[in-house]
């Protein structure tokens, strides 16, 4: 049964950076499509990166250039480094397998104020 623990998020000022960090067990890591959801007060959420197990990377247009997720398939981990952050930025992230439809860790908490 697949379980992710997301951890790195806080309370940042607008055009800082964090590091999110996300633990994944019960699933064969490496072969997995991993990606970064967010889900801000009143929208739904959204997948703003996602990464094969052999690297290729995509991001939404709101995050690219600025975002950069990554994985250790060693350590069953993916990361996001989130760069020149904005207060739009500010949501729940939240990541998981692509392939897994009804699984939702707790998520880590991102905002972006001054």
């Amino acid at each position: 049964q697949v379980h992710v623990v997301e951890s790195g998020g806080g309370l940042v000022q607008p055009g800082e950076s964090l590091r999110l960090s996300c633990e994944a067990s019960g699933i064969i890591f490496s072969i997995n499509e991993m990606g970064w959801y967010r889900q801000a007060p009143g929208h739904q959420r959204e997948l703003v990166a996602s990464i094969t197990g052999r690297g290729r990377i995509n991001y939404a247009d709101s995050v690219k250039g600025r975002f950069t997720i990554s994985r250790d398939n060693a350590k069953s981990t993916v990361y996001l480094q989130m760069n020149s952050l904005k207060p739009d930025d500010t949501a729940v992230y939240y990541c998981k397998p692509l392939a897994i439809l009804n699984y939702w860790g707790q998520g880590t908490q991102v905002t972006v104020s001054s």
